[in-house]
């Protein structure tokens, strides 16, 4: 099973953009106060659980991490939305999805 890695520096995400040049890389913004985004982080987490091996997954913690998390609009170019699952790809983002499109058979999808 991967490892998800919570982020709550912007210094963090230079790092998984750089990373994601040699693997690919899930960001999951997760908002600590919403009933959705608690369905939605089940669903990544089981995706993980199932696919750990090919990739690197992060979480970052909307309340916990704000500044970090307008960093992420600014370098992947994808609005906010929260929940929101990102795949990065050589240091840019290659799809997302929101609240009820992040499902463990979409992610997987898009994983490849």
């Amino acid at each position: 099973m991967g490892e998800i890695v919570t982020l709550a520096e912007v210094g963090e995400l230079e790092r998984v953009l750089e990373r994601s040049r040699e693997r690919p890389v899930w960001l999951f913004k997760h908002s600590l106060t919403c009933g959705v985004s608690a369905r939605a982080r089940r669903e990544y987490q089981r995706f993980v659980a199932a696919n750990g091996e090919g990739a690197d997954f992060t979480l970052l913690e909307i309340q916990r991490a704000r500044p970090l998390s307008r960093v992420v609009v600014e370098a992947t170019g994808v609005r906010h939305a929260s929940p929101q699952a990102i795949l990065l790809r050589d240091g840019r983002a290659v799809w997302h999805a929101s609240h009820s499109g992040i499902t463990v058979e979409r992610l997987a999808t898009a994983a490849g």
